[in-house]
This record gives C-alpha cells, sequence and structure tokens, in this order.
C-alpha cells in the first residue's frame, strides 16, 4: 500500500519531469502535502535545506487565501512591549503591544518610550479621518470632454454610490474627487470600509462604479488604478488627504522624566526634531519628518497581519516636540496614511490572530470600524513611544552606546 512519502515522491517526479506545475499540485493532494511536494522540489534543484521553512505551526489550507505556492511559513521573532497607559478614541487602559521584528534593540528602545509614557500619565490617541481610496484613470477626447466628466460625475455621485455599493455589505462610498491632467481623468473614490483594510473591497465596488461612468459618458477607463490611490508608493496625496486612518498620538512628559529617565532635556529633544526630523528630512525631499516611525510600524503590521507593503504609506508620519510654557516636552506623531485592518487578509491567520488578541482588538468591533480604528491607535502609541525614545538616545548620545550594550 501506497505510504504518504510515496505520494510525496510521485508527486515530485510529476512535478520534475513537467507533467505539473507547482501550483497544480493543490488539485492533487492536501495542502500540506503540496507543501512538502515544493519544498522537495526545491531543495533538489537547489543547495538549501528547507527542514525549518517546512516546520510551521499552523494547517497549510488555513493560509491558502494568503499565499500561493506555499513551501512552509518564515518565523519572525515577535516580543511585546508595555503595558502602555493609552487614552485612545477606541483603544483605553493598559495594553501590550505586539511587535515582530528582527531588529535588536527595537523593542528595547520602544518599552522605554512606553515607560516614559506611563510615568507621564499616558499617551492620548486619535484617530482623525479615514477612508480608503482607489482612483481609476479614464481617457477622454479633450480637456473640454474632462471638464464634462468632472461635471457629470459631481451630478451623478448617488449612482455611482449606488453601483459601488451594491457589490459590498460592509463598504460606503464617502465620495470621489476628480483630477484632470490633459485628457486624463482621475477619479479618486473614497471609502468607509469598517474593520477592513479594504483595499479588495474599495476594487471591487470601483469596478461597478465605473462601469456605470463608461456606459452613461464618452470616457474611456485605461485603468482600474490610476496611480492617484496611491497604494504601496510614497505619495503627497497621502500625507495631504489621508488613506486608510488619519491618526495621531501625543504626550506631554514632565521635564523631571526627560532628565531622570532618558538623561537628557526638554529643550534639547525639540531641537533635535526641529534639525532632523523637519529641517533635515526637508533638506533629504522626504515625506515623511520623523526619525524611525516605519520600525515600529513595520513590526506591528507583520505581528498583526497587515499588508507588509503598506509600511510605505504607514510610515508617512511627522513627529512634532516643543518645549511647554511651565518647561515640560510635548511630542506628537501624526501618521496621515495608516491603512490597517482587524478582518480579512492576513489578521486570518493563527499567529496574526492571537497578537490581535493582544491587543484586544481581533476580528469586526461594535460599533463596525472601532476595532481598526483602536489597532491604529495603538500602532500611533507604539511609534509616539519609538520616536520619543530615540530622539532621547540622541539626545543624550546614547545612541550607539545602547546598540553596543544590547550586544546589536
Amino acid at each position: 500500500m501506497p505510504t504518504d512519502a510515496d505520494r510525496v515522491a510521485d508527486l515530485v517526479d510529476a512535478i520534475e519531469t513537467g507533467e505539473l506545475r507547482l501550483h497544480e499540485l493543490d488539485e492533487h493532494t492536501d495542502p500540506d502535502t503540496a507543501a512538502t511536494v515544493r519544498r522537495r522540489v526545491v531543495e533538489a534543484a537547489t543547495t538549501a535545506d528547507c527542514e525549518t521553512i517546512g516546520n510551521y505551526g499552523f494547517p497549510a489550507e488555513v493560509a491558502d487565501p494568503n499565499i500561493e505556492n506555499m513551501i512552509g511559513a518564515v518565523q519572525v521573532p515577535l516580543g511585546v512591549v508595555g503595558p502602555v497607559d493609552i487614552n485612545g478614541g477606541a483603544l483605553a487602559d493598559e495594553r501590550y503591544l505586539p511587535l515582530a521584528t528582527t531588529e535588536g534593540a527595537l523593542l528595547a528602545s520602544v518599552n522605554r518610550g512606553c515607560s516614559v509614557i506611563n510615568k507621564s500619565g499616558g499617551a492620548t490617541a486619535r484617530v482623525t479621518k479615514s477612508g480608503m481610496t482607489r482612483a481609476p484613470v479614464f481617457s477622454v477626447g479633450d480637456v473640454a470632454e474632462a471638464l464634462a466628466l468632472v461635471e457629470w460625475v459631481r451630478d451623478n455621485e448617488a449612482a455611482l454610490r449606488e453601483a459601488a455599493e451594491e457589490t459590498t455589505n460592509h463598504g460606503q462610498l464617502q465620495g470621489v474627487s476628480p483630477y484632470v491632467v490633459g485628457n486624463n481623468v482621475y477619479l479618486r473614490f473614497r471609502y468607509d470600509t469598517k474593520d477592513a483594510m479594504g483595499m479588495n473591497m474599495v476594487t471591487i465596488a470601483t469596478r461597478a462604479a465605473c462601469d456605470v461612468v463608461e456606459a452613461e459618458t464618452a470616457a474611456s477607463l485605461v485603468a482600474l488604478s490610476g496611480n492617484l490611490c496611491t497604494d504601496k508608493k510614497p505619495a503627497a496625496i497621502n500625507a495631504v488627504e489621508g488613506r486608510g486612518r488619519s491618526v495621531t498620538a501625543d504626550v506631554v512628559v514632565p521635564s523631571e522624566v526627560v532628565t531622570d529617565s532618558l538623561d537628557t532635556t526638554p529643550e534639547a529633544v525639540a531641537e533635535i526634531n526641529t534639525r532632523k526630523n523637519l529641517i533635515g528630512s526637508a533638506k533629504a525631499g522626504a515625506l515623511g519628518f520623523n526619525a524611525h516611525v516605519a520600525n515600529p510600524v513595520a513590526a506591528m503590521f507583520l505581528a498583526t497581519g497587515q499588508d507588509e507593503a503598506q509600511v510605505v504609506e504607514g510610515a508617512n508620519a511627522i513627529t512634532t516636540a516643543e518645549v511647554t510654557d511651565d518647561g515640560n516636552l510635548y511630542i506628537s506623531v501624526s501618521l496621515s496614511s495608516l491603512e490597517v485592518g482587524t478582518v480579512g487578509g492576513g489578521t486570518k491567520l493563527p499567529t496574526q490572530s492571537e497578537a490581535l488578541d493582544i491587543l484586544g482588538v481581533g476580528g469586526g468591533g461594535d460599533p463596525a470600524g472601532s476595532n481598526a480604528d483602536a489597532l491604529a491607535e495603538a500602532i500611533a502609541v507604539g511609534a509616539l513611544a519609538g520616536e520619543l525614545s530615540l530622539l532621547a538616545a540622541l539626545g543624550s548620545r546614547h545612541l550607539s552606546s545602547a546598540h553596543e550594550s544590547l550586544g546589536r
């Protein structure tokens, strides 16, 4: 009677002889066996030993919506910082923040920032704007036709809303903003996607609205995404108009806490922020005016199952710091385009789902959208803690020695 090993060997042979392709394995066996077969094929074609890659802790079928040609899983170390006291519009009380990273010293730094935030009475965080965008591009004959299309869209937004919202049980069209460049018209659709990050949702909904545009006007759809969305690329429009969640976290740190816990002064932190994060970033032509917001954003994205490529927009942040009238340090981080969700996508993976549960924001919120708001606030506070700690390390000139002491 054939064994599992025999079955694997037969399928490996079928791949190597060209009888099957890697992506066709799922039609001939279960997902875990298919992953094993692919590993064997890769190992035979390379010098790699994929034993650790194949030692993953969840059924491969769980990851079917997230990946093709699966061979296993990459394990990134996961840690927590905190608990940190958060006064948010959707998230309150002390919470541990889960971060997954390979960068030593990152969690130590963010944890130090969390400790200072707690000594200062906690951080305040609020989502100030929310909406996921998709911006198709249409071609028209000339600028006169472009203006006619813009006017038609403004007069018929209700029809576009009806078509778009028929495709989803949760998404709501907030508005359509037109942009004209020669004989190109970009329509930036913005949606409330509740607790989903919502890219798939808004893409499907926008396609339905585009069908109405083409049926009722002379415009021709060129591409469902015209890059004015803007997804997974640095873009000023995201910094100004926002995409996903726009969220700010801030804290007032008493001067004695700055001195005793951070070994620097409010004046030094404020000056470094101005000369480094603001002037230095401007000279560099940067869109993000911050020290390292991408670090905690990326680590929390990996931990909680977010789309890691959207760290590009998530790190589009401005850090401010100033000395208050009574000599304390006010510091804030405003993230303009943090694209996060607590349902769908990678949030369904077992480890990422557990990380969301650490925060207490897994699944859909009540009211809808509140869990994704809470996740955004938690990430903003993590970014605030990271900025506070790094700016203080620069002020005390302890940055290099901190890395040396941790052996990083």
